[in-house]
């Protein structure tokens, strides 16, 4: 006799009944189309879609070395539960002094990422109809969780000096006659991601005058901050604020190694202890903390956004280079003063995804404007990444892309003429 365990795989269950248990705001989540895996399709050898970092200049040997001087020195208490280490703190608080803002440990949390910080603005500030304004373009990893949080999105332009923030006041002048008070302003002013740019001084001096003029919290997320190409830096938001109106959100993830997943908030007490409140994780680990720490001190952490910042100015001008030898002339491009993105307008006449599905069964990809912005524009614009590939890998693959420009612009022309002849012959008496 054949026996059955008492344990019985569970039964299928139909995809719309069990989509039905989901809360409102989970089932509004799409994934993102990007790592899926396209049957049939070439595999992709040159991605410029993702913002990853180059694992060459990963600083393995001195993390390394800075774990075992932990687990010798305090072991014990680094691999046992505990608060955030008071050392890290430290490393925390004088980033902040280098980016001229002279905080105290209760204006900080410590967290796992940035992303995890930014993943808290809608569990504390937004209930579902509240308005939440943005940047178009942005970075909607961070706006997609606003969004699922049921937040309405209102999206303010970007320029070549960062948001338009005249076009800023004008928003909130009308939500404030309409009796509506935004939970907070998102933006990325520093090498913005994707457009690259550096929002202005002129307009840094506005915006936190905004905020406390209409009692609005800016968010502002300094990834990229440290990542500077050229020229001197910019005062940030929060060491303009005087009001306790600014939350800065920083990162170790683009200055030392992502998979430390270590990032900051640093803000006015109240905020930082409600952001504390609904952190389901608590804490961050005691080793984790203890080793980035250890592995700052000395000097190891200037000299190697030093060496980042080389390196990756370099691909970025192999990148640029490249544009301008293979891309048409009617596209534009947009030379950012740091981090990790170009971004390149098309002309009207061609969509980013029809360019997307040509070069990528020839094995390139890059992301498409529609994923940059809230409000569904970006469909002739482009991001493109040069942190990640080789600079060979960067050249090869900017030439295919640049081939399709070519291919594609042609045949919008010549079927453009086609049309005008057909046209005119229609017309002949």
């Amino acid at each position: 006799m054949t026996q059955t365990s008492s344990a019985s795989a569970p039964r299928s269950t139909s995809r719309p009944l069990l989509q039905t248990l989901f809360a409102q705001r989970a089932q509004a989540v799409i994934p993102s189309p990007f790592g899926a895996e396209i049957p049939g399709a070439v595999p992709v050898v040159t991605s410029f879609t993702f913002g990853l970092a180059d694992p060459r200049l990963f600083p393995k040997a001195d993390l390394a070395r800075a774990t075992a001087e932990v687990l010798a020195e305090d072991g014990d208490n680094a691999l046992n539960y505990g608060g955030t280490f008071a050392g890290l703190i430290d490393v925390v608080l004088q980033l902040m002094r280098d980016r001229g803002v002279e905080a105290q440990p209760e204006n900080l949390l410590i967290g796992y990422g940035s992303g995890q910080i930014l993943g808290l603005l809608p569990q504390v500030f937004v209930e579902p109809g509240d308005v939440v304004i943005v940047e178009g373009p942005t970075f909607m990893g961070a706006v997609s969780r606003f969004a699922a949080a049921g937040a309405r999105l209102i999206s303010i332009p970007v320029d070549g000096e960062g948001m338009v923030v005249d076009r800023l006041e004008e928003v909130l002048r009308d939500l404030a006659r309409q009796g509506i008070r935004p939970r907070f302003v998102y933006t990325i002013p520093t090498f913005q991601n994707p457009k690259g740019c550096t929002l202005s001084g002129p307009r840094r001096q506005k915006l936190v005058q905004l905020a406390a003029e209409y009692g609005v919290v800016v968010v502002e997320d300094e990834a990229y901050y440290d990542l500077r190409f050229a020229g001197d830096p910019l005062p940030s938001l929060a060491a303009l604020d005087r009001e306790g109106w600014v939350l800065h959100v920083g990162t170790f993830s683009k200055i030392v190694v992502p998979g430390v997943r270590v990032g900051w908030a640093c803000g006015h007490p109240e905020i930082i202890r409600r952001l504390e409140m609904f952190r389901s994780e608590g804490s961050l680990g005691p080793f984790l903390g203890r080793v980035v720490a250890r592995y700052c001190g000395e000097g190891r952490l200037q000299s190697h956004i030093q060496l980042l910042t080389r390196r990756y100015r370099e691909k970025c001008q192999v990148m640029l280079e490249a544009i301008a030898q293979y891309f048409p002339p009617e596209v534009k491009v947009e030379a950012p003063g740091g981090g990790f993105f170009v971004w390149c307008e098309l002309p009207p006449s061609l969509s980013a995804s029809t360019l997307l599905q040509a070069t990528r069964a020839l094995g390139v990809t890059f992301l498409p404007g529609t994923h940059c912005f809230a409000d569904g524009q970006g469909e002739h614009a482009l991001r493109l990444a040069f942190s990640y590939q080789p600079e060979e890998r960067i050249v090869s693959g900017i030439q295919i892309i640049g081939e399709q420009l070519h291919r594609l612009i042609h045949s919008c022309a010549s079927g453009a003429e086609q049309q005008g002849k057909e046209l005119s012959k229609s017309m002949d008496p």
